[in-house]
């Protein structure tokens, strides 16, 4: 894997100078550099086998603030409304040049992507930006000169921009099983519905736990990809992304790739479910079945659509969505009680209901009838095809992309939908904004790993927070739990999402948002023995 997260090329003016901003923090340490990982960090003993080391790397000697100038998503589009951040080199050339005709002194840097496990190392587009200044009040006057003069774009830190030597502030819970004689579990917190969040800080003290951090993403109140929790799939998966198995306990630990199938066995045919316990038609990240639209491709934060589906909803979902289509009501014994010809209902406490949208909901109203006995089935298999085992000791959370497999640093970026591409996407995938943002630049990052010893490591990286951290690019987070030990690790929701959480401290970390920690549906807690 490339070293450098990113690179820059400047191809308008002369280079600038740097400008010294932050010193190193006295504590900054060099994971790696010892044979503890942890060395140089603060270490906080949470229980017997479980600590809480908080760790300062890197600096911010060679960083600025800079006016980052928006290219226009088509190469001849108008410059006045563009919004895309990064673009080919020619598009950022023509907006190179609109700027120095007004006066200013822009400078055009290629951005590189890393190799990947699944790609090589290749540029990503170019930027255009203006000045190098030491306060974000000089590089703010300077922008509000730019948009007056009709350009688009934002003021931004350069420290963000993903460079492996930039400050970053992190926190490491490791749980040493050999010692450790709890449990390590998702929770779907104390509110009664999955799609009821929470605050991890309200969390954490409801189970009694020593520590949780967050882990999946929610759309619309939804699990975004596959979730089992104790051996019962809660969310159907996205197709072929990165998860991982907790079983024993925490005691085992394997990420791998994830797929799962649904099917609605009634007394003439087998039918494929498309999902489970989500909002009909969205199906975020896409990745599902049955000809959803633009892809079944796994891409991340893209919402494809299918206005004919079949969906189950169990009784963690608690009320299900209302609208035009046919909803079949279960008992426990998979008998049907009732079949609604509209949706929204209340899901039996023993049992589920199916709905069907568009020429599905036709479909369900002419084939299953009350008093029916009906048969769902879920099947969960990795990416070798072999099926996992579902026990009560199973939980499986999906998200991804994975980050460290047999000891490796290994990024499955492409398969796992982090770059978006045009193939899949269509004019969409031609914008590489997003792959910049969430991919190469620095975010907060959320992960979970176990060393060869069999210790598992959960870790949250502060970032978006020039002179306290900046936060890694996926490059770069990979990198660190391999340099923390890691022989397998799996990146969680990260951004604002990131938060860790102590049963004595609370919130340890610095969440990203102004307005503080987000709700979340599923953390992963570190729970004493009861």
């Amino acid at each position: 894997m490339s070293a450098k997260v990113l690179a820059r090329t400047v191809v308008a003016a002369a280079a600038l100078a740097m400008v010294t901003l932050v010193a190193p923090p006295a504590r900054s340490v060099a994971l790696g550099a010892t044979s503890n990982p942890l060395a140089g960090g603060t270490t906080t003993t949470l229980a017997s086998g479980v600590t809480l080391t908080e760790l300062t790397t890197g600096s911010e000697t060679s960083f600025f603030w800079t006016v980052h100038v928006y290219v226009p998503a088509e190469p001849d589009g108008p410059i006045n409304t563009a919004n895309t951040g990064l673009g080919p080199r020619p598009t950022a050339e023509r907006v190179a040049e609109a700027l120095t005709a007004k006066g200013f002194t822009p400078r055009v840097e290629r951005v590189d992507l890393p190799a990947f496990a699944d790609g090589p190392a290749q540029p990503l587009g170019w930027t255009v930006r203006v000045g190098a200044y030491a306060s974000q009040a000089d590089a703010t006057t300077t922008y509000n000169a730019i948009r007056a003069a009709g350009f688009r774009g934002q003021v931004r830190w350069t420290g963000g921009d993903g460079d492996p030597g930039a400050l970053q502030h992190m926190y490491v819970v490791r749980v040493d099983f050999t010692k450790f004689n709890g449990t390590v579990a998702s929770e779907t917190g104390p509110s009664p519905a999955l799609n009821e969040l929470d605050h991890l800080s309200d969390i954490v003290p409801a189970y009694h736990a020593l520590a949780g951090i967050n882990t999946q993403w929610f759309y619309n109140k939804a699990p975004g990809g596959l979730y089992v929790k104790d051996g019962k799939v809660l969310s159907a998966a996205t197709q072929g992304r990165g998860g991982v198995a907790i079983t024993r306990g925490g005691k085992g630990i394997d990420v791998a790739t994830y797929r799962s199938t649904t099917t609605l066995y009634t007394a003439g045919s087998a039918v494929p479910v498309d999902g489970i316990n989500r909002v009909p038609g969205q199906v975020w990240n896409c990745g599902g079945i049955g000809g959803d639209q633009p892809t079944e491709h796994p891409m991340h934060d893209i919402m494809c659509i299918d206005p004919s589906e079949l969906l189950e909803f169990t009784p963690e979902w608690k009320d299900t969505p209302s609208g035009p289509g046919t909803e079949v009501v279960l008992d426990a014994k998979h008998r049907v009680t009732a079949v609604n010809e509209t949706r929204g209902t209340t899901v039996p406490a023993t049992g589920s209901t199916i709905q069907g949208t568009g020429d599905d909901a036709n479909w369900l109203a002419a084939h299953v009838h009350t008093g029916d006995t009906v048969r769902v089935e879920t099947a969960v298999t990795d990416g070798s095809g072999r099926r996992v085992p579902l026990t009560r000791t199973t939980t499986i959370i999906q998200t991804g992309p994975t980050l460290v497999r047999d000891g490796r640093v290994s990024v499955d970026a492409y398969a796992d939908g982090i770059i978006h591409s045009a193939s899949d996407v269509g004019d969409e995938g031609t914008d590489q904004t997003f792959t910049y943002n969430w991919t190469v630049r620095g975010n907060p990052r959320s992960a979970i790993g176990v060393d060869a010893q069999g210790r598992l490591l959960l870790v949250a990286v502060d970032g978006r927070q020039p002179g306290y951290s900046e936060g890694v690019s996926i490059e770069e987070e990979a990198q660190i739990m391999h340099r923390l030990g890691a022989v397998q690790a799996l990146n969680f929701d990260g951004g604002g999402s990131t938060v860790m959480v102590t049963g004595a401290a609370g919130i340890v970390n610095h969440p990203s948002d102004a307005t503080g920690e987000r709700e979340l549906g599923n953390p992963i807690l570190v729970e004493p023995r009861r």
